[in-house]
């Protein structure tokens, strides 16, 4: 099968297009054949091998493993002996390692059932950027109606999920994203869409129970000032893809440090979230889909071959929304 393979840290040109094994399933695991795959930071730092610290995990010199993807949508091929809950031919999205490929295995746990409605390149969006936006909202910012929120990055994938589910659940939201963005966030529903770089108009606001910051690089102590009493300041990211210098660690590393601990001390809290894709959340993401309450923010679509283009496409940060590819 042809899948994308790097064998080295690096940009997208460590990026290969190659003819690999098929891969074989275990006995939990499910193996689809792609029908699309989405691009997230999670592949970019992959790809990047930064922070370096991740590369405990991944490989010191070199990637330990050259698959590289985890969004995907596509069909059921074969399941293991253990699998359950899918058949061949069965329509589904989720997680898998290896999913900028022809075929990928996902573990059953980490796939759900796509709905008729769904396309596949709209269901690819979904699965890490959706669970982030939701859990990142609903368990780690207690959001709910009548809340108040903000959402600081909203014109990525992350962010343009998380508009559309805090108005969901009933809340007033307020978006902040760069000028290139802020009509097709206002499109999605979005009354107050600010571009941030004239100078954050939101700023000047406060009482947001919930300030939802997508790259977590600004700091508890700069959004401190713009909560309620006891809202929730929720970072998610590692502070962006671009190369980071000892000088730019160390100072955000000391504002991570500083807020937790003002965090601790006070009402007002800094929480971090991470996303755990689950079954019965891409069920509700896919519900809302269907209802016409969310809509995939798919806003560029790439040829498996041109995986490298789109990861230029998102290290450049202008697409925004959600980058697919489709084998």
């Amino acid at each position: 099968m042809k899948a994308v393979v790097r064998h080295a840290y690096g940009g997208p040109e460590a990026l290969r297009f190659e003819e690999v094994p098929a891969p074989t399933p275990g006995p939990r695991d499910v193996l689809v054949r792609v029908r699309a795959a989405s691009v997230n930071a999670m592949d970019a730092h992959m790809l990047l091998g930064r922070p370096a610290v991740a590369r405990l995990f991944t490989g010191l010199v070199r990637p330990r493993d050259g698959r590289i993807g985890v969004d995907l949508a596509g069909e059921v091929v074969a399941v293991g002996e253990e699998v359950r809950r899918f058949r061949p031919g069965d329509a589904v999205f989720g997680v898998a390692r290896g999913a900028f490929a022809e075929l990928a295995c996902a573990a059953e746990g980490k796939l759900a059932r796509m709905p008729p409605a769904l396309s596949f390149d709209g269901a690819a969006s979904i699965p890490v950027a959706g669970s982030t936006a939701l859990q990142g909202l609903r368990d780690a910012g207690r959001v709910a109606p009548g809340r108040k929120v903000l959402v600081l990055g909203a014109g990525g994938g992350v962010g343009s999920f998380a508009v559309q589910i805090a108005r969901a659940v009933g809340a007033d939201v307020t978006a902040v994203t760069r000028a290139e963005h802020v009509e097709r966030i206002r499109a999605l529903g979005v009354r107050e869409v600010f571009d941030r770089a004239a100078g954050d108009p939101a700023a000047g606001d406060a009482g947001y129970d919930c300030i939802f910051d997508l790259g977590g690089i600004r700091g508890f102590g700069a959004l401190h000032g713009l909560l309620a009493a006891e809202g929730r300041v929720v970072a998610a990211g590692v502070g962006g893809l671009g190369r980071p210098t000892l000088g730019g660690m160390t100072a955000w590393g000391g504002r991570i440090a500083g807020g937790l601990l003002r965090s601790r001390l006070g009402r007002r809290k800094l929480v971090f979230t991470m996303a755990a894709v689950r079954p019965d959340d891409l069920d509700l993401l896919a519900r809302w889909v269907e209802a016409g309450t969310l809509r995939p923010p798919v806003t560029a679509r790439f040829p498996l071959a041109g995986a490298a283009d789109a990861m230029h496409a998102l290290l450049g940060g202008r697409t925004g929304g959600k980058i697919v590819i489709l084998p």
